[in-house]
């Protein structure tokens, strides 16, 4: 899960060194903690947060196949 949004962030912004993905996981759930600089927040959220909420459907997919939940912020 972390390389994948490691890899969808850094195609987003303008600062691809800046972007750092923390993963914390337990037996059930994995919390991702993405950060990038400051003027590529929004690119990474979007619209209406629709980039963001694409992202997290795209990691919730592949968190299913686990039996796993995912849990993204974005900082």
């Amino acid at each position: 899960m972390k390389s994948v949004v490691e890899v969808l962030a850094k195609a987003l912004v303008e600062n691809p060194d800046q972007v750092t993905v923390e993963e914390d996981a337990s037996e059930r759930t994995i919390h991702l903690k993405l950060t990038v600089a400051q003027e590529d927040v929004g690119k990474v959220i979007g619209k209406q947060g629709r980039i963001a909420n694409a992202m997290r459907t795209i990691i919730k997919a592949a968190a299913v196949k686990d039996g796993r939940r995912v849990i993204m912020d974005i900082e």
